[in-house]
């Protein structure tokens, strides 16, 4: 029996031999087992698709020629209560890094847990702002010890199914913290000792793999600190032996309601991508490679459900041209640059006033060259070792053997750009139910003194908020004779308002990302006796970035005044109010099959159209087809969709987006306000349906109307070329 035994421990060693690796690093790249990688990388956050959808995406960003996959772990997901763990579904963090795996890819694994993101809170689960004592992302003990809870908890579950390099597994890198020098440099000492220790506590968790740090000039050795940006080519890392990472290429920007869409040229991704590597850049990850969805209420402060970003996979799925096929043409031309780039520094030429050339040549036969041409006007004829080339504006052309261009940032072919089409058979038989203005006495309600901030009081189970008081109007007040009304002025932190007089919807008010409070004035019309004013306050996600967005306030923190009685204007800040959580459908589950059928529906001339407060259902068949599909709700205002009880997120057609629209050049330094589009339309009109949430036949479709729309203009529409 020994001789067996001892073959089988060879062929274990062997096996672990070959499986199991080393990630390090130089000045010069990342090392996987001993050898420099020039990196090309691509978020996709596990959320913001649905696991179907995973292999296809994982695969079009092979195809694409990336090497590695890009996730934050999100932190409010999976412990949404203290303790208590949630990695199913779209939150399968596991499985989706195992398909990574198998597709042949590496990860690169951003912890935080902190995320920004444009995610609810940055990632934060909101518990945690109630932790006694605490004070987030500083050196504060309540706060490092559940920061130090979770990352332990997702390291120890990389390491028990091996998933680090050294395992045999696909990481090779991990993030602690995101973005931090800003607020450190805000707060002081106690944020750079914070910073400190949250590096040094990841370092001691042993993952075998190096550590990054992004927007972190002071990050301690030996973690590496990386760039964020539409632009990283300037950037040089706080240490000579560290590596030149790019963590966030910006592939376009996100969405807000209110606000117009962005977009970004692939001309100009390509010509920053290529002077990144041109500058001994050797990890570039774009962020986002596939944007996606925004599900449920998972978005951040005025955060549109679509999280699209421009990127080179569209929130669908699908490939967005000419910008994935141009960039996947650029990896091909760097990768054919490998050795020489991460072999030598290149020798800087200048060639003329704008232009420049970057030649890498460490052996006769390992010789690349990127020729720059920096004017965003004008095209030029430069040469270079005898020979002419031709450089458009604001572009880099690459030369793998110092030779031949074999790939130009600026020229571009032609694509035929995605269309949202109408389904045959699209449209709803729609019933409805319009719920009752909440009062002081509701099942659920309860009074306290003054006016209370809105997120200590829901602790984010809905995104409303019920104020309610009664006003009792004395028979001689002046305005019931000479029609002079009284004016109602209520100031809240935002997000959004409906106002309601004894039942009746008699204005809305909302803010923006930019200024999120938001101040109601109109007339009312009260009557004699006793009148009841109910504000229906509205979060629109939750803050994710700014040094300490975790204490901004949210919903009505006054004053609210009555103007034009008798006795002057009433100051009803610290009256007694009543408060209710969410709205009645939400209590109800109308949102499910189930609890759809506890309240009576009506449907044809009975049913409610522009009413305020009303929910809609139908059921319907799958759309015949493999096309990705979404909702046109362009004649709605405000709410919420649900398929099947799994909610869309929430839909704001009713918020037109102001700005300035007009044609974008390529050329030129970008940013977020450069190039933009639908001003003046609904800053999202399509909402993504994934085909893995329906059934063939028999499905169900609620929405709810906050403010009052027409659901007879809802209908499917599917995304094609």
């Amino acid at each position: 029996m020994l001789k067996p035994n001892i073959f089988l421990c060879m062929l274990l060693f062997s096996w672990i031999s070959v499986v199991t690796g080393s990630v390090s690093y130089d000045g010069k790249a990342i090392l996987i087992n001993g050898k420099r990688r020039l990196l090309l990388s691509g978020s996709i956050h596990y959320p913001r698709s649905t696991p179907d959808m995973w292999p296809g995406l994982i695969q079009k960003a092979k195809d694409g020629g990336l090497d590695v996959i890009e996730t934050y772990v999100f932190w409010n997901a999976h412990e949404p209560s203290p303790g208590k763990y949630y990695f199913e579904g779209r939150y399968d963090l596991l499985q989706f890094l195992k398909l990574v795996q198998k597709a042949g890819l590496y990860v690169h694994l951003r912890i935080g847990p902190y995320v920004c993101a444009e995610w609810n809170f940055g990632g934060f689960p909101v518990w945690l702002k109630f932790v006694p004592g605490i004070v987030f992302r500083q050196d504060n003990e309540p706060f490092k010890n559940a920061m130090r809870g979770f990352t332990e908890k997702i390291v120890n579950m990389m390491k028990a199914e091996r998933m680090f390099e050294p395992q045999g597994g696909p990481i090779i890198l991990a993030q602690i913290e995101n973005e931090y020098e800003l607020w450190e440099y805000d707060i002081g000492k106690i944020g750079k000792d914070y910073a400190y220790w949250a590096a040094y506590m990841a370092e001691g968790l042993k993952t075998g793999v190096p550590w990054v740090m992004c927007k972190q000039e002071d990050a301690p050795d030996p973690i590496i600190n990386a760039c964020n940006g539409f632009y990283c080519e300037n950037f040089n890392p706080n240490k000579n032996y560290k590596p030149k990472v790019w963590t966030e290429n910006w592939s376009g920007w996100l969405s807000e309601f209110g606000s117009p869409v962005p977009y970004r040229p692939v001309e100009d991704i390509a010509f920053a991508v290529a002077r990144f590597i041109q500058n001994n850049g050797t990890f570039m990850n774009y962020y986002m490679y596939h944007g996606g969805t925004n599900f449920g209420r998972t978005s951040g402060r005025f955060v549109t459900t679509s999280y699209d970003y421009d990127a080179p996979i569209d929130e669908y799925g699908l490939v967005r041209e000419p910008k994935w096929s141009h960039l996947r043409d650029l990896h091909k031309a760097i990768k054919l640059c490998e050795t020489a780039l991460v072999s030598v520094n290149p020798q800087v030429i200048w060639l003329g006033k704008n232009q420049e050339a970057h030649v890498f040549e460490s052996l006769p036969w390992a010789c690349a060259a990127f020729l720059a041409n920096y004017d965003p006007q004008y095209s030029v004829t430069v040469t270079f070792r005898n020979m002419k080339y031709d450089l458009p504006p604001w572009s880099v052309s690459i030369l793998p053997d110092c030779k031949k261009v074999v790939f130009n940032t600026a020229q571009v072919a032609a694509a035929k750009p995605m269309q949202m089409v109408p389904v045959t058979g699209g449209k709803f038989h729609w019933q409805s139910y319009t719920e009752p203005t909440a009062s002081v006495r509701d099942k659920g309600s309860f009074i306290a003194d003054g006016l209370k901030e809105q997120l200590s009081t829901t602790w984010d189970k809905s995104d409303y908020l019920w104020y309610i008081t009664e006003v009792t109007i004395d028979g001689n007040e002046g305005f019931l004779k000479n029609g002079q009304l009284p004016i109602l002025t209520v100031e809240s932190a935002g997000h959004a308002l409906d106002v309601f007089v004894n039942g009746q919807l008699i204005g809305t008010a909302y803010g923006n990302s930019k200024n999120p409070s938001l101040t109601f004035s109109g007339k009312v019309n009260l009557k004699p006796g006793a009148n009841t004013i109910a504000l229906l306050s509205a979060a629109v996600g939750l803050p994710n970035i700014g040094t300490h967005f975790d204490q901004w306030n949210i919903g009505v923190v006054g004053p609210v005044t009555l103007k034009g009685l008798n006795s002057g204007t009433w100051d009803m800040t610290k009256w007694k109010w009543s408060y209710k959580i969410g709205v009645e459908g939400e209590a109800l589950s109308l949102f499910t099959a189930q609890g759809s059928s506890s309240v009576k529906w009506t449907e044809g001339p009975a049913l409610a159209v522009k009413k305020p407060l009303t929910w809609y259902k139908a059921t319907f068949d799958a759309p015949v087809g493999n096309e990705p599909l979404a909702l046109d709700m362009n004649t709605m205002g405000k709410g919420e969709i649900w398929i099947n009880g799994n909610s869309i997120g929430r839909h704001w057609a009713g918020n037109k987006a102001s700005g300035a629209c007009n044609k974008c050049n390529y050329s030129g330094l970008f940013g977020e306000t450069k190039c933009l589009y639908g001003c003046g339309q609904p800053s999202q009109r399509w909402y993504h349906v994934p085909r893995s949430w329906l059934n063939p036949k028999g499905n169900l479709v609620v929405v709810f109307e906050e403010w009052g729309g027409d659901p007879n203009g809802i209908s499917f529409v599917k995304r094609t070329s």
